[in-house]
């Protein structure tokens, strides 16, 4: 009976088409507006994960907090030095590598071409830290590290812009005002949210400190990789609190720096991203009700204008719940049309909206989302077609047979 049904229904929505379309509207319009977010939220999510997931569970992230609002702050410098993290690790257990991070905006320049750039000087340990590797040549050794010397690794955009031609290796590449020789080339990373991530010079830590002085090397960030994933929350807590003591931070007085997880960045943006589908969500749930109202209404000029058969088929001894069956599946049937529409329309727009941003990853329906866009078109159809079920269900069969 319910196969018979879901013909009739299919019937019924090619009979009137333009109606069934104008009907499925509100559905198609919520469903796919719902697709088209979750694709690019969880494309971006999918993408930011990964990359979290790359430097492994034993990454710990610490960088200055200055929060101008914060009382404990606003009248105090804050710093973070090489030699906070030489401390944590001299006095900190489970911590098996630290690399501090400098960070500067440069022109780098090779014959008469000329880049913007992004200048990182890193620490040894910034491929075992960072999970990115030399794609060709060498990384800095403690020889290169000692005499700071002037040699630097470069990612593939830069060496794209400046049009350095082969051999690469060897070449010579000005950095500001300073001459450095280039012995490497990173792994080629590719775009992210319109930010080439290729586009960096590595210098050795050591160097940058002798070119820039101690006064620009007040606020780094200090990158560590725990022993394991149990030692990792104990090296947090002994971290924050041989910072406490190297800057002075009493009791009661919040910090001056942010200690993360590889797990509390995820957590992070995976707080924000969802608070951005809930959003939509709870703002597209409005044209799915109008969706739903729409349904109701056509069902009940169908129940109308079906009178007489609804008549006949009782003559003939069908029951009210056969009646009732047969339109609630025909409203159901017209929701969920439009929901497979919407999320055909849904998955469409999330790959152009992707695709319409430079670097941004590309679109990402789960499962669970078109699920999810399924079950509330089927609850949509069961909720408004309903009462109009129920009234054609309630019809007297002998007024029905004498409906004109």
């Amino acid at each position: 009976m319910i196969w018979d049904n879901l013909l009739i229904a299919l019937q019924a929505i090619r009979a009137n088409k333009m109606r069934s379309l104008l009907t499925m509207l509100g559905i198609i319009i919520g469903v796919a507006a719902v697709i088209a977010v979750v694709s690019i939220v969880q494309g971006l999510d999918h993408v930011i994960s990964t990359q979290f997931e790359g430097v492994g569970v034993t990454y710990i992230m610490v960088f200055p907090r200055q929060d101008l609002q914060d009382p404990d702050l606003a009248g105090r410098e804050v710093t973070l030095t090489y030699e906070d993290g030489l401390a944590i690790m001299e006095r900190a257990t489970g911590l098996r590598y630290f690399n501090p991070i400098f960070v500067r905006g440069e022109v780098t320049r090779s014959g008469s071409r000329r880049h913007a750039s992004m200048l990182l000087g890193v620490g040894p340990f910034h491929q075992e830290v960072s999970n990115h590797w030399v794609d060709r040549g060498r990384f800095f050794s403690d020889l290169d590290m000692q005499r700071s010397a002037r040699v630097c690794m470069v990612g593939q955009e830069v060496i794209d812009e400046l049009e350095i031609e082969e051999p690469i290796l060897g070449t010579d590449l000005i950095v500001g005002s300073s001459a450095f020789t280039i012995v490497g080339i990173m792994e080629y990373q590719g775009e992210m949210l319109g930010q080439n991530q290729d586009d960096f010079v590595l210098i050795p830590i050591t160097t940058a400190r002798g070119i820039y002085g101690i006064e620009a090397f007040k606020q780094l960030r200090l990158d560590f990789q725990a022993e394991s994933p149990e030692t990792v929350q104990m090296a947090k807590d002994q971290i924050k609190e041989i910072l406490r003591v190297r800057h002075r931070i009493p009791e009661g007085v919040k910090n001056d720096f942010q200690v993360l997880l590889q797990e509390e960045l995820l957590e992070t943006t995976g707080a924000i991203l969802g608070t951005i589908t809930s959003v939509v969500a709870g703002i597209v749930s409005i044209a799915l009700l109008v969706g739903g109202i729409g349904i109701m209404n056509i069902m009940l000029v169908s129940v109308t204008e079906r009178t007489r058969e609804i008549g006949v088929r009782k003559a003939v001894g069908a029951r009210k719940s056969d009646i009732l069956i047969q339109f609630l599946i025909e409203a159901v049937t017209i929701s969920l049309v439009g929901g497979l529409i919407g999320v055909l329309v849904g998955w469409g727009l999330g790959i152009l909206g992707a695709n319409a941003i430079p670097g941004f990853p590309p679109a990402f329906v789960p499962l669970w989302a078109i699920a999810l866009a399924f079950g509330f078109a089927a609850l949509v159809g069961v909720f408004f077609g309903t009462y109009p079920a129920a009234k054609a269900a309630a019809l007297d069969p002998i007024e029905a047979l004498r409906h004109e």
